[in-house]
C-alpha cells in the first residue's frame, strides 16, 4: 500500500528549526513550532491531556521525531482532517514515513507532491476544517504511528567478489525556500480573535514542499501508538485551569524609605 514520504528537501527545511529536547509520545516525540515567534511551544498537562497555547496568525509547524529505531509511518490529522488528502481522519488513510531516529515538519495542508498550504493559528470559522463543513473537533493534532511489516525470508546465493562494485552517490538536498510573507487572512485572523474564541487551524498560504510516494506496508492495521496534543489560546487555557494565569508583581510602596535621592537624567 502506497504511504506518502518526505523528500530530502523538506527533511532538511525540518532540521533548519531548532531542535526539540523533548516532546509528547514514545516511539516518536512530537512537538509543535512557532514559525512566526521561531519556537517550540511548551506543554501543559491537564487531567492527562497535553495542550499548547496558540497565538492567533502565528504559522505553526507539527515536528515527528523519530526515535525508535526503525521506520514509522505517521499518519497526521489536524483539527479531525487527514493533513495529506483533505478527508476527515481515520488512522488508515495516508500519512508520512519517518526514517529512523530521523526528524519530521509537516507545516500544511498537502496540495500535490509539491506544495502545501502552511498551518496558522485562527478562529474557529476561519479554520480549514469549519470552511469545509467540519468544526466539531477543532483545536487537535494527532499523530497515529505505525510499524513496518518485516520482510519474507527469501533464500540467497552465497555472495561471491565481484571485481567492480557499483557506488551509487547521493544527491545534495536543495536548500529550503526562504520564508514569505504573511499572508492578509493570518493577519485579519489575529485581529478577529475574542478573548474567549476557541482556536482553530487556517488554510495558508503555497509554500514549496516536495514529496514522493513510496511503498509502506503495516505491521497491523491498528496504530502501536497515538499522540494527541490539543491547542487553544492563552485565555482559555487558563479559564480551563490548564495553565495558571500571570499576576502582576504585588507592589509595598514604602511612605518613609529615607534620602531624597538624585533624578535620573
Amino acid at each position: 500500500m502506497k504511504r506518502l514520504a518526505l523528500a530530502a528537501a523538506a527533511i532538511a527545511a525540518a532540521l533548519a528549526l531548532p531542535a526539540c529536547a523533548a516532546g509528547v509520545g514514545s516511539l516518536a516525540r512530537v512537538t509543535v513550532i512557532d514559525r512566526t515567534a521561531n519556537r517550540e511551544l511548551p506543554v501543559y498537562w491537564k487531567d492527562g491531556r497535553a495542550w499548547i497555547v496558540g497565538h492567533p496568525g502565528n504559522e505553526y509547524t507539527v515536528r515527528v521525531r523519530n526515535v525508535a529505531g526503525e521506520d514509522l509511518l505517521a499518519v497526521v490529522s489536524v483539527d479531525g482532517v487527514n493533513v495529506v488528502s483533505g478527508e476527515t481522519a481515520r488512522v488508515s488513510q495516508s500519512g508520512y514515513v519517518v526514517g529512523s531516529y530521523a526528524s519530521l515538519d509537516v507545516s500544511g495542508w498537502r496540495k500535490s507532491l509539491s506544495r502545501t498550504a502552511a498551518f496558522y493559528f485562527t478562529t474557529l470559522p476561519d479554520s480549514y476544517a469549519a470552511r469545509t463543513g467540519r468544526p466539531d473537533d477543532v483545536g487537535v493534532i494527532g499523530v497515529a504511528l505505525f510499524r513496518r511489516k518485516p520482510p519474507e525470508p527469501v533464500a540467497v546465493e552465497p555472495w561471491r567478489p565481484t571485481p567492480f562494485a557499483k557506488q551509487e552517490s547521493a544527491a545534495g538536498a536543495p536548500a529550503a525556500p526562504p520564508a514569505a510573507e504573511r499572508s492578509e487572512s493570518r493577519d485579519s485572523a489575529a485581529k478577529r480573535a475574542q478573548p474567549g474564541d476557541p482556536l482553530g487551524t487556517g488554510h495558508g498560504r503555497s509554500e514549496r514542499n516536495p514529496a514522493q510516494w513510496v511503498e509502506f506496508e503495516r505491521e497491523s492495521p491498528y496504530p502501536v501508538e497515538t499522540i494527541v496534543i490539543h491547542y487553544d489560546s492563552t485565555a482559555n487555557l487558563v479559564a480551563q485551569g490548564v495553565i495558571r494565569p500571570r499576576y502582576p508583581r504585588p507592589r509595598n510602596p514604602n511612605p518613609f524609605p529615607g534620602f531624597v535621592p538624585d533624578p535620573v537624567s
